[in-house]
């Protein structure tokens, strides 16, 4: 039999671990961003430090790129949205294309409600097998009834290599 004792989650060992094999996208790649509150900007949410995260600086649909230097390999993403405040329909779309000006592919598009009486957080963790990726690119309808919205990501990690 093989066997192997894993921490609990949630645990610091499980945190150490994620923090320390994510890229470092403020060294390998620029960032575009439509709009961002200048209180909470985009590397808030990018940096995988513990923090408020990236607010968009006006309402509606937003999109945040990430172009890479060079083409590098993705294995895994995971976003971290929070809405403790209202209750909301969102929907997101995550793409990634080869090249700039390339065609995109899209990788996933979800919606989710959040409802301050119930699910205020969405994590999502995408194992995925991406080579030569250039462009990352996250399109985030914040409230598909009201356009007054405006979004927010508390996270955006990518890993590479294991």
């Amino acid at each position: 039999m093989r066997k192997r004792i894993v921490q609990q989650a949630g645990s610091s060992y499980e945190d150490t671990a994620v923090e320390d094999s994510s890229l470092p996208i403020e060294q390998i790649a620029s960032v575009e961003v439509t709009s961002e509150d200048p209180d909470r900007p985009i590397e808030a949410a990018l940096s995988g430090l513990r923090s408020s995260g990236w607010r968009a600086g006006s309402a509606g649909e937003q999109r945040v790129t990430l172009v890479f230097d060079q083409p590098e390999r993705v294995r895994k993403m995971t976003l971290k949205f929070v809405e403790a405040e209202r209750p909301r329909t969102q929907e997101f779309v995550l793409t990634w294309s080869s090249r700039v000006g390339g065609p995109a592919h899209i990788i996933v598009r979800q919606q989710w409600n959040f409802s301050p009486e119930g699910s205020t957080t969405e994590s999502e963790v995408y194992e995925v097998n991406l080579n030569d990726v250039r462009i990352l690119e996250l399109m985030i309808k914040p409230d598909l009834s009201d356009p007054t919205a405006v979004a927010s990501l508390l996270e955006w990690r990518i890993f590479g290599e294991s």
